[in-house]
């Protein structure tokens, strides 16, 4: 059987240039109205035990080239276990090697999580009792924007995710944390005692649905749009702010992915005109509880901290510190392997973004007695 390329599926991305056998050359497809590009997701059939050699001949104007460096493609035979495979980027080519043991074999830039798990997942979810689960409206492309409700604590909790579609980790903490959440674990009736949860899975189902990395389905970066957001660029956004002021906001997490750091670490909301030392020690306390229960979290690597006044408000998280007073950040986890322990195997995985998810929350508990309700 002849060898062939596809990502004729939902979240593939791959162009196929030219190639038989064994050698391939390929280009990452551009969201769509967007320059942006990275994320890469197909199948490759009829490659049974031939030595594979892939390359992504655009991969040097990517959107995050640093991202290549000691990067390994993720690749699975089931599409469901992803293991790491060899690669290498060179000359702004990125190289992938890999001898299938089976017909078929995909291959993506991190686990994906398709529509398809999305919607069974939702589903799954808003059967649980206590669960409350509402449409805040309609995409470009149509598609549902979901939201959990749960809890009946005072504390306003938003956890949200997947701005950037191609963050696929994001959508697999977020399964790990509302299993969590909806679960009988202690700490989990603690929160939904103290709190009232207000969850998005999924903010840009059109970019996951279409492959691209960062962008809706018109070419908008969601998480620059928080400042001014339109029912043309971001009605997204429109839709979370208006479910947000409806509830108010104490406390909340948007979780993504990191192309070229490999550690997971968090972006505050430092250098907003209503930081105060107050809400800061809260933020450090809680980075503090949350390193004490996860060594996959650390401090020491990150983004830089803007000055005071100097902070970017088109941004989600500093947007909705700024616009409820609360304590907001943004949640990192990394394409590559997690240099702080190391798994040669899975690099940074689908089991590591879940666990990160409980241990977020049970970090959670640990302060929401004291989070302040604004």
């Amino acid at each position: 059987m002849a060898i062939s390329i596809t990502s004729h599926f939902d979240g593939g991305n791959i162009e196929v240039l030219n190639g038989e056998g064994a050698s391939w050359d390929l280009a990452i497809r551009p969201d769509n109205g967007s320059h942006y590009y990275q994320w890469f997701h197909f199948r490759v059939d009829g490659a049974a035990g031939v030595p594979l050699e892939l390359r992504l001949t655009n991969a040097g104007g990517s959107a995050y080239t640093g991202g290549w460096e000691n990067y390994r493609a993720r690749v699975s035979s089931d599409h469901a276990d992803w293991l790491q495979t060899e690669t290498a980027y060179a000359d702004g080519v990125l190289t992938i090697r890999h001898t299938p043991p089976t017909d078929t074999v995909w291959f993506a830039y991190f686990a994906p999580f398709q529509s398809e798990r999305h919607r069974a997942f939702v589903a799954e979810i808003a059967a649980k009792e206590g669960v409350s689960h509402t449409v805040l409206g309609h995409t470009l492309d149509g598609r549902d924007l979901d939201l959990f409700t749960l809890g009946t604590g005072m504390k306003r909790v938003w956890l949200y995710a997947r701005q950037h579609p191609g963050e696929t980790m994001a959508e697999w903490w977020m399964e790990g944390a509302i299993a969590f959440l909806t679960g009988d674990d202690p700490v989990a009736v603690k929160l939904r005692e103290a709190a009232t949860f207000y969850i998005v899975p999924n903010m840009n189902p059109d970019g996951s649905a279409r492959g691209h990395l960062r962008t809706n389905a018109v070419g908008t970066d969601l998480n620059r749009e928080w400042a001014e957001p339109t029912p043309e660029r971001s009605p997204e956004i429109l839709y979370v702010l208006k479910a947000m002021d409806a509830s108010g906001v104490d406390f909340a997490i948007d979780v993504h992915g990191d192309e070229a750091i490999p550690h997971v670490f968090m972006a505050g909301f430092e250098g907003t005109p209503s930081w105060t030392e107050a809400r800061g020690a809260l933020y450090a306390s809680y980075l503090d509880r949350l390193k004490a229960r996860t060594p996959d979290f650390q401090t020491t690597y990150g983004y830089g901290i803007p000055g005071p006044g100097a902070a970017n408000l088109k941004v989600s998280t500093n947007a909705v510190a700024e616009r409820f007073n609360a304590i907001a950040m943004t949640l990192e986890m990394p394409f590559k392997d997690h240099d702080d322990a190391p798994d040669s195997l899975r690099g940074w995985s689908i089991e590591r973004s879940r666990a990160l998810g409980v241990s977020c929350l049970v970090a959670l508990a640990d302060i929401i007695e004291i989070l302040p309700r604004t």
